[in-house]
C-alpha cells in the first residue's frame, strides 16, 4: 500500500465515525439544551434531570437507527478487507 492509499484508509475511517456518531451526539445535545432551558425557566437545579432524558433519547436513538449504523460499519470494513484481499 502506498502512503495515498493509507491516507485514504484513514479519511475514509473518519468519515463513517463521525457519520455514526453524529446522530446520537445531536440529539444529546439538543437534549441537553431543552433540559438546561427548562432548569433555568424553573429553578430546579437536579443533577440527574439531565442525565435521564438523555439515556432515554440516545437508548431511543440506538434502537431506530442501530441497523443502518451496522450496515456502514459492515461495508465499511467490507471494503477494507477487500483492500487487503487486493494486496
Amino acid at each position: 500500500m502506498t502512503q495515498a492509499d493509507i491516507l485514504d484508509l484513514f479519511m475514509n475511517a473518519m468519515y463513517v465515525s463521525f457519520k455514526l456518531a453524529a446522530p446520537i451526539l445531536i440529539a444529546s445535545i439538543l437534549i441537553g439544551l431543552i433540559v438546561a432551558i427548562f432548569q433555568a425557566a424553573t429553578q430546579i437545579h437536579e443533577q440527574t434531570l439531565t442525565f435521564v432524558p438523555k439515556v432515554i433519547v440516545i437508548a431511543l436513538m440506538l434502537l431506530l437507527l442501530g441497523s443502518w449504523m451496522i450496515t456502514v460499519i459492515s461495508e465499511f470494513f467490507i471494503m477494507i478487507f477487500d483492500k487487503i484481499a487486493g494486496m
